[in-house]
């Protein structure tokens, strides 16, 4: 087979890495792929939402599976454009889509099919999202509708909060286009979970849990990221209880939804929960791989991906048995000087070469010249398994210290208990 796989993330490279170890794989190239998947694929110079040049590209070189990574092309509907053409391709259709692409949306189809989460209101006129601040009480949730890269939703305090954070989204259209609608919510507290979800149209299957760590700094202090480090499997799920509520009360509701909805869903669903005294509600969806939750998830799978991607889009996924590895894993990222804030590019990385007994995901790099450089704010991520957790925690704080580029800053409590 030969594989097409469309991003160049941290999420992209454990994808790439868990599609070579299958027979079935001949070749894989990557759109535009990293300074990490090289090693792996055969990257090409082309953007994640060049959908026109994509399907060309697929057509003319015989893809057989085309993997679509990031949101931003399933928004824009590549997946749809794929399928037109009588290919085959990964990834949920541009109506599915929407669950990432639009938080009313999500809301909207969670509140229809009376899945718990966070009462909410949605508004596309600043005058009337400012007459119902603090309706929920304060801490009090602000999110731009659209895609915005991870960055927008805000937690505020207080009303003055409140006020600098609608005129941020909507007056000065800190995220765009993605804040002329936005979402105000109740604010949920618990422990955040992560489940990454197979969906083919009308089975439903989780993989094994992760736990995400979303602020820059160690004890959850700073800014929120895209995710400083994970470990599988989650600790909250050692509780079967709460596994049977999720059952009933999320997973079984959300597939009920889709099919009376005309929904035909298939590729992943990503869905945060927030967890209090054992009480799941849903937080958000996405409809791609978590990153870097992925890292320390397919770590852990023991089966084919190619296979079971390949169910999921033939609607087959039930007949699929997923085997996981019993070691457990751990992620720890390598961020640049300033993230999630203003960082710099183009610094030189040393080191990976002397890393043992972990694989090291590239997320933001780049080859010049032979030369590995930094190109993102999330720049690697050293994983490892272990036969426990603190195994595995071990092993990559053992290693991490040996690659270097300037200002590069990682948490030192990723799975630390």
């Amino acid at each position: 087979m030969k594989i097409l796989i469309i991003g160049s993330g941290g999420r992209e490279h454990v994808l790439t890495w868990k599609m070579a170890q299958s027979p079935r794989v001949e070749k894989i190239y990557a759109a535009p792929g990293n300074g990490g998947m090289a090693d792996l694929a055969e990257c090409v110079a082309l953007s994640v939402d060049d959908i026109p040049g994509c399907l060309a590209f697929a057509k003319e070189h015989a893809i057989d599976l085309t993997v679509v990574g990031p949101e931003v092309p399933l928004v824009l509907g590549m997946v749809d454009a794929f399928e037109a053409e009588g290919l085959r391709v990964f990834g949920p259709n541009a109506q599915c889509a929407q669950f990432e692409g639009s938080k009313a949306f999500t809301k909207e189809f969670l509140f229809r099919h009376s899945i718990p989460t966070a009462a909410y209101k949605e508004y596309t006129d600043v005058h009337e999202i400012l007459k119902d601040l603090g309706i929920y009480g304060y801490p009090m949730v602000i999110k731009a509708d659209g895609l915005a890269a991870g960055k927008g939703v805000l937690i505020v305090e207080n009303e003055q909060d409140a006020r600098d954070g609608i005129e941020l989204i909507m007056e000065k259209h800190e995220f765009g286009e993605a804040g002329d609608k936005v979402v105000i919510e109740e604010f949920l507290t618990g422990q955040e979970a992560s489940m990454l979800c197979f969906v083919d149209g009308k089975t439903i299957v989780p993989m094994e849990s992760a736990q995400d760590y979303k602020r820059a700094y160690d004890g959850d202090k700073g800014l929120n990221t895209g995710g400083m480090g994970t470990y599988s499997p989650n600790v909250l799920f050692d509780d079967d209880d709460l596994n049977k509520r999720i059952q009933e009360t999320i997973l079984t509701p959300i597939i009920d939804g889709l099919i009376a909805d005309q929904m035909n869903f298939k590729g992943i669903l990503f869905i945060g929960l927030m967890i209090e005294n054992g009480i799941p509600k849903v937080l958000e969806f996405n409809v791609r791989f978590g990153d870097p939750e992925a890292q320390s998830v397919l770590m852990r799978m023991d089966s084919d991906l190619v296979d079971i991607m390949e169910a999921v889009i033939d609607g087959s996924l039930a007949k699929c048995e997923i085997k996981w590895k019993k070691q457990e894993a751990v992620c720890v990222v390598i961020a640049s000087g300033g993230y999630p804030g203003i960082y710099e590019k183009g610094k030189v990385i040393t080191g990976i070469e002397d890393v043992r007994d972990c694989v090291v995901f590239h997320a933001g790099t780049k080859l010049v010249n032979g030369e590995l450089q930094t190109n993102g704010g999330r720049v690697l991520c050293v994983t490892a398994l272990g036969e426990t957790r603190e195994a595995a925690r071990q092993t990559v704080y053992n290693n991490i210290g040996k690659i270097h580029f300037e200002g590069a800053q990682y948490r030192t409590d990723i799975a630390k208990f």
